[in-house]
């Protein structure tokens, strides 16, 4: 049974930069395709980046892209989320699943999940 956890949330002003960390354990890390999602209230949990085993091949949501930046270490056994120049509509609760299987962005493929970490981005 593979086990998620995220850390790095917190409050930050907008423009300024957060990084997020999750640690997966329980499962082969190296073979696990990784994701971070996130929800804001009231809205439906959103794709926000991947990043397969090798890291060779990443994808960005159109929100994110070119502010924000995923990276994994296979020997630590973590991924990471950069997160910089930080809007208000970034706030949500963010959330990292794995999958053994390839990557996508749809949350009900990943049936392994952390328990989220909150960032609220002020104005």
């Amino acid at each position: 049974q593979l086990q998620v956890v995220e850390s790095g949330g917190g409050l930050v002003q907008a423009g300024g930069s957060l990084r997020l960390s999750c640690t997966a354990s329980g499962l082969p890390f190296s073979r696990l395709v990784m994701v971070w999602f996130r929800q804001a209230p009231g809205k439906e949990r959103e794709f926000v980046a991947t990043i397969t085993w090798s890291g060779r091949t990443i994808y960005y949501s159109d929100s994110v892209k070119g502010r924000f930046t995923i990276s994994r270490d296979n020997v630590k056994n973590t991924v990471y989320l950069q997160m910089n120049r930080l809007k208000p509509e970034d706030t949500a609760v963010y959330y990292c699943a794995a999958r053994s299987e390839i990557a996508t962005m749809r949350p009900k493929d990943y049936n392994y999940w952390g328990q989220g970490t909150q960032v609220t981005v002020s104005s």
